[in-house]
């Protein structure tokens, strides 16, 4: 199957059509639980930790080894959460997600209450919580070719991506406001009702309003095949393949630079935790900014050149931050920088993955993501092992240097694919589940007529990419 070679510009389909995003009302009730799930779990990123140190007096050891179990269940069951997407209704899967994660986190308030929080309950938490958020968002990336018009999921991307770096912000803020207001356990009853909210506006999309295969056309066979038939569809397809290896080799790069970058600037820069909560504010300002551009810049530039343009920019970004010294002027300079980074990781994140969305079939999409979301999981801790060693041996600048550098990786991934020539989004893939794909062409597209102008959850864009 070739799956680009009628590839159409988005800037080609009726004015009409195009500005009818807001009139998919399964969108609407979508975007609105999954911002409050972003805002939710945003929240209770500051305030666990906070809880593990002021409530349990938790050592840097126990920290650090909750930080890690958080990070497992991607890693470990991601290919099968995909695979049980396919299977199940994405809708049920979403709202089951929410509402586990809804109870697991209400334990730890109620444990706080009644004096029996302990470590272990934290842990097993964060091990609950991941897995069900991980299943939830196996269904919810996937979802979003079946709730809009094939020829809207970049714009549907562009706002989610816009709207949940905004959140995730706006999360982060109100987190440590009301761990100092009401405490750390009562905090997190926020994140749990942001689950509810999610799960009841999922639950009133309707079952018309969704066009997703029927789950009887699945197979109900052995779960390993299904993933290594999902493993050989993604890799079989050069399209897919190019783009999931572009987000995997951007996350162990940014996993380098993120795992020591707030101590850089905290402690080597001495930056003010004011300073610092402003940069981030900024940064995702410029996440948020990238995604609403990502249309338009594909009409003008093509998003093969448009992604490879950002990704060449993210390296070079990095300079600011590891010429930075102390002083406000730097402060400036890694704020704008970070800025650039971020628009950049918002153009090509959103854009990437509404290229997946297209080309894949839709009884693929659930097990396409899962694929791209192990990578991308497997490589964060490697990355954290990796830049912890190299910090510790030669000092944090260098390890900051070694992941820009990494940063360069994924531009030669997609500067030697034929995908670097994509001049306009691709046509729509069946609808049903299909083999594996033969290599598909960006190169063979028909170009398109020239325009009149010119997503971890809760994730938004990585930068460059995303899973």
């Amino acid at each position: 199957m070739n799956t680009l070679p009628d590839a159409r510009s988005s800037s080609q389909e009726p004015a009409a059509e195009v500005s009818s995003l807001w009139r998919h009302r399964a969108f609407r009730l979508y975007l609105a639980g999954e911002a409050a799930s972003v805002a939710g779990s945003s929240l209770s990123i500051v305030v666990i930790p906070l809880l593990a140190v002021i409530e349990l007096e938790a050592s840097t050891g126990q920290v650090a080894l909750l930080a890690v179990v958080g990070q497992l269940p991607p890693l470990l069951f991601a290919l099968y959460a995909g695979v049980i997407a396919e299977r199940r209704p994405k809708r049920m899967v979403m709202i089951c997600g929410d509402l586990v994660s809804a109870c697991a986190v209400l334990s730890l308030p109620l444990g706080a209450a009644s004096g029996a929080l302990t470590m272990g309950q934290l842990m097993v938490v964060a091990v609950v919580n991941a897995t069900a958020t991980m299943m939830h968002d196996a269904a919810a990336i996937s979802i979003v070719p079946a709730l809009v018009d094939r020829s809207l999921i970049q714009k549907g991307n562009s706002r989610i991506g816009a709207l949940f770096a905004i959140a995730a912000v706006c999360g982060t803020q109100l987190g440590a406001a009301l761990a100092g207001l009401v405490g750390t356990a009562r905090a997190l009853l926020v994140d749990v009702l942001s689950y509810l909210i999610s799960a009841w506006c999922t639950a009133r999309i309707k079952k018309d309003e969704v066009s997703e295969v029927p789950v009887a056309d699945h197979r109900t066979g052995c779960l390993s095949e299904e993933i290594r038939e999902g493993m050989h569809y993604v890799f079989a397809d050069v399209t897919l393949r190019t783009l999931t290896l572009v987000n995997a080799t951007t996350s162990l790069g940014l996993g380098l630079l993120n795992t020591l970058w707030a101590l850089y600037l905290l402690r080597e820069l001495a930056m003010p935790a004011g300073v610092f909560g402003a940069v981030m504010g900024l940064g995702a300002l410029g996440a948020a900014a990238g995604s609403l551009l990502a249309p338009a810049m594909t009409r003008r530039y093509g998003p093969g050149p448009m992604m490879l343009a950002a990704l060449m920019v993210t390296p070079a970004v990095q300079l600011p931050l590891l010429l930075a010294r102390r002083g406000f002027g730097w402060q400036i300079a890694v704020a704008v920088a970070l800025f650039v980074q971020l628009c950049c990781a918002g153009m090509a994140g959103t854009t990437q993955r509404s290229i997946r969305q297209c080309v894949a079939a839709a009884g693929m999409q659930a097990r396409m993501q899962a694929v791209s979301t192990w990578l991308t999981a497997g490589s964060r801790p490697l990355a954290a092992v990796i830049a912890g060693g190299i910090g510790s041996r030669f000092g944090v600048r260098t390890a900051l240097a070694v992941g820009a550098l990494a940063l360069v990786v994924p531009c030669t991934v997609l500067y030697f694919s034929p995908v670097r020539t994509l001049r306009s989004m691709p046509a729509p893939a069946p609808a049903a589940p299909l083999p594996a794909p033969a290599d598909s062409r960006p190169d063979e597209v028909v170009p398109a007529t020239p325009p009149d102008n010119g997503g971890t959850r809760r994730g938004g864009a990585g930068a460059g990419g995303g899973a």
